[in-house]
């Protein structure tokens, strides 16, 4: 089921005693959710992401604009006649039921045309539970399943019914680290089965990039930019875009282009031959750097950690936004010895691969494209 927003806005009466006006918690959102999509809604808390999740279910209604599931107009519809399924961050199960009985609870609600036999649920109940890998646990309580279990229960309750529309609102915010990772993967196997159009809302940049095949920036309630996870990292549309994603942070400086060069403090670190002269921030990526003792930047030893099949050279730079400079270095690289045995303090060069430098805007924090080969 194809979704489509068009100009959706929402705002909120603000509740203090001087009486300052609406609090605008979605400002003309438009994009298109394609059928069979899973959709990644990103941003910090308060960004209104969770908003726009409740517009969609109906559980909120817009001030403006219009939501259609295909071609059909439910911006006013009720949450239960939009064929969606809702599962919460709390995952909301019912304590007093079994497994089996908090699955079937939406079937047993359907009416009319949609009524079903007791055999007839019992069978869509039992066929969901395997399809989410909890078949065995059919006669146990919520109190005796795990934080993972309880989750695959809420995902079984709002996909027994087969809805147009699946909706995950912070679903693993409440997991351990390791059970998060096996979870939405879960979610990304269980989505591709069933080909629902799903929307998952998180603030981990992380957990949505690595199962969306969409991403949604979102800010203060506007999209900041849409597309595929890879290809937003790659090309970011701003400073707030390029500072959100990535593990470890992307590094920023404050530079400035004089001359067609690209400078960092006093250090000329790139060709910007399209790119007028003025002062400009400059995003570097931690796997943008190259360690070499001729390097165009000039930073100052901190410290070196291990990562596993990474290390992470620390460094400083007085032109450097982060508290520190992070890049990332292969533990099969020659120049691996050399990060660990230089002291503390001591000068580290780096060139810089082009393609992981970002340029952007001092006043706008739009980005500034380099020329082919540049950027």
């Amino acid at each position: 089921m194809k979704v489509v927003l068009e100009d959706l806005t929402k705002k909120f009466p603000v509740r203090d005693r001087k009486g300052r006006g609406d609090v605008t918690a979605v400002d003309r959102l438009r994009f298109e959710i394609p059928d069979g999509y899973l959709i990644g809604l990103l941003g910090p808390s308060g960004c209104g992401k969770s908003t726009v999740l409740n517009l969609i279910s109906g559980l909120l209604q817009p001030t403006e604009g219009r939501i259609f599931f295909g071609e059909e107009d439910v911006t006013l519809l009720p949450p239960e006649k939009r064929g969606i399924g809702l599962v919460f961050q709390n995952y909301a199960l019912y304590p007093h039921l079994t497994v089996k009985q908090n699955i079937l609870f939406p079937l047993e609600n359907l009416k009319g045309k949609d009524k079903l036999t007791k055999a007839e649920m019992l069978q869509k109940a039992e066929e969901t539970a395997k399809l989410v890998q909890i078949d065995g646990l059919l006669d146990r309580k919520p109190a005796e399943l795990s934080g993972g279990q309880q989750q695959r229960v809420a995902i079984a309750r709002a996909l027994v019914k087969m809805p147009k529309v699946l909706l995950l609102d912070e679903p693993l915010s409440n997991l351990d680290a390791r059970l998060r990772i096996q979870t939405r993967e879960e979610i990304r196997r269980i989505q591709r089965e069933t080909k629902v159009t799903t929307v998952f809302v998180t603030h981990d940049q992380e957990e949505a990039m690595s199962i969306s095949d969409l991403i949604v920036v979102m800010k203060e309630g506007v999209v900041q930019q849409i597309g595929r996870p890879q290809e937003v990292y790659d090309s970011p549309n701003n400073l707030f875009v390029a500072k959100f994603l990535g593990t470890p942070p992307i590094n920023v400086f404050e530079g400035r282009v004089r001359g067609h060069r690209l400078y960092i403090g006093d250090d000329a670190v790139l060709d910007a031959d399209s790119v007028p002269d003025g002062e400009v921030y400059v995003g570097v990526r931690p796997e943008g750097f190259l360690m070499r003792e001729t390097g165009a930047l000039s930073c100052r030893m901190d410290r070196v950690q291990v990562m596993g099949r990474d290390i992470s050279v620390v460094s400083a730079n007085d032109a450097a936004l982060n508290t520190a400079v992070r890049a990332i270095i292969g533990t099969e690289s020659e120049v691996t010895k050399t990060a660990a045995s230089a002291p503390e303090g001591s000068e580290i060069r780096f060139d810089l691969i082009p393609r992981k430098v970002f340029l952007f805007d001092r006043r706008t924090e739009k980005r500034i494209f380099l020329e082919e080969g540049g950027q």
